[in-house]
């Protein structure tokens, strides 16, 4: 009896040990396994449990995701009990998911499995088939806003603004005014978002819009297609927004005015349209330089208008357009008015082999622009090669003696060889002439000596005729002194007030005839 409890006690500590206690707190939950089996899942508390194999596995519910190894096979074997504890989530190839424990939100992909703890943290799982729609209902798209989710995307179109839904780079359809999510986790998904407040905005690929989603079209816009004669001038709210060439064809929104003109048999733009383009933004004046062929005739000029490389109309004074398309156009100005041209710097010799140089200036006008262009490809170069030629004709028949002594004779010469050569031209000269005769630096020394030779000589013959003359004045004056005593005596006076003239101080002795007499006296001595 004594062995058989001593045996006993002994065993005691042994048995203790064969006994496993687990506690789970209140924020936990656990698995219990045995030899890795699964048995059961354990709410907060303390358990034991008789045996060495057991084990558990605590899971904080702070965490709604449970991460459970082998879940797959577990979902198998106890799908009842483990149903009951947790939430599965199980989406298929065309499926995507999402997932909202409290406050938070979790999207999952498609072909996955996730296990959420229940109770702790509400939570709640909805399916999405990819097949069916890629968009996210609206009700979660504002439960999502500002949370950032794996295979979601995000767009936002403004009140000013039309989206186009891209989905692999195929159009699906418009976007209001909104917030749209797109699930993107096996195709690609874009927005491209288009102004409604420019009437004009570039449409991606036109004409498969056109084309292909003619509902799209016929909703948001309206469609410009020319034929081969045809331009459109494209307003919105009054104002020029676009000019289409022929056989184009364009979206607009909705709202723009259009004017189609048929250009088949008038090219020429009325006034009041050319003032309205060219009175336009930078982008209608580069939209107008790019389909008008506009000349600008000023004041006293006459305009020639080629179309083809036909003539066609004479331009008066102002602003002209032409639409370009199908034609080529040449216009070109001439000056009305009075011009001028210079020849300057022509060496030529002279009759007798003097070397001279000349500069003269012509003065014309245009007659007849017409006459003048057909025969004429420049008329500046014409009338500066005649002039030449009859410079050089006017001075070689001429030697410099001549030259000197007329120089008009070498403006007279070369107006009537000018006037001949331009008449047939519609050129009228008005005048020319010679500004400068320039010589050589020999030739100037030898002029300027027979110059001075000349007016020496011309000096010399009026000194002597000057002193011949002041001779005879001198013996009529004798002549009357010597018969006139008194004319002697004033002339004696009058040379007597010279000297005194010349004398700062004079003392008088005697009577005034006495000192006259000898004053006289010593002067002829």
């Amino acid at each position: 009896m004594f062995l058989s409890k001593l045996f006993r006690w002994l065993q005691l500590p042994l048995l203790f040990s064969m006994w496993k206690t687990f506690y789970i707190k209140p924020n936990e939950i656990g698995i219990l396994y045995h030899r890795s089996d699964f048995k059961k899942i354990l709410s907060p508390g303390t358990y034991t449990y008789f045996g060495r194999h057991w084990n558990l596995k605590t899971y904080d519910l702070n965490q709604a995701e449970a991460k459970i190894e082998n879940l797959e096979l577990l979902l198998v074997t106890h799908s009842a009990e483990l149903s009951d504890k947790l939430l599965i989530v199980r989406t298929n190839f065309n499926q995507t998911a999402l997932v909202r424990y409290g406050q938070n939100w979790i999207s999952i992909a498609p072909n996955q499995l996730r296990a959420f703890w229940r109770g702790f943290i509400e939570v709640e799982s909805h399916i999405f088939n990819l097949d069916e729609s890629l968009e996210l209902p609206a009700e979660f798209v504002e439960q999502v806003r500002g949370i950032t989710l794996n295979g979601l995307k995000k767009f936002q179109v403004t009140e000013y603004e039309i989206g186009l839904l891209y989905v692999q780079n195929n159009f699906v359809r418009p976007l209001e005014q909104g917030e749209y999510a797109f699930w993107v986790v096996n195709k690609d998904v874009a927005v491209r978002t288009l102004s409604r407040i420019v009437p004009n905005p570039d449409f991606p690929l036109e004409d498969v819009l056109i084309e292909k989603h003619p509902e799209f079209v016929q909703t948001y816009c309206q469609i410009v297609q020319l034929e081969s004669n045809q331009v459109a001038i494209i307003r919105y709210l009054g104002k020029v927004i676009s000019i289409l060439p022929p056989t184009s064809r364009k979206l607009f929104w909705q709202g723009v005015e259009v004017e189609i003109i048929d250009i088949s048999s008038e090219a020429k733009l009325p006034p009041n349209l050319v003032a309205e383009l060219l009175a336009g933004s930078k982008e209608v004046l580069l939209l107008s330089h790019n389909s008008l062929h506009i000349r600008e005739v000023p004041s006293q000029h006459l305009g020639l208008l080629y179309i083809n490389q036909e003539f066609q109309a004479q331009l008066q004074p102002g602003t002209h357009a032409w639409w370009v398309f199908g034609r080529s156009f040449q216009t070109e100005v001439f000056d009305l008015r009075l011009q001028s041209i210079e020849v300057s710097g022509q060496d030529i010799l002279s009759k007798d082999k003097v070397p001279l140089r000349l500069n003269l200036t012509a003065g014309f006008r245009i007659q007849d622009a017409l006459r003048a262009k057909n025969g004429l490809s420049n008329v500046s170069d014409f009338l500066y090669k005649e002039l030449q030629f009859a410079l050089r004709a006017a001075v070689g028949e001429k030697t410099l003696d001549a030259l000197l002594e007329d120089k008009g004779v070498i403006d007279q010469s070369v107006a009537e060889y000018i006037r001949a050569k331009t008449a047939d031209y519609g050129i009228e000269v008005d005048s020319v002439g010679v500004k400068d005769i320039i010589l050589p630096g020999e030739i100037k020394t030898i002029l300027s000596k027979v110059v001075e030779a000349e007016k020496a000589a011309q000096a010399n013959v009026v000194r002597r005729r000057e002193e011949t003359a002041a001779t005879r004045s001198m013996l009529n004056t004798a002549k009357v002194m010597e018969d006139n005593p008194v004319a002697l005596r004033l002339k004696e006076l009058e040379v007597l007030e010279r000297i005194a003239e010349k004398i700062d101080h004079i003392q008088v002795n005697g009577s005034l005839d006495s000192i006259l007499t000898e004053l006289i006296q010593i002067n002829r001595q």
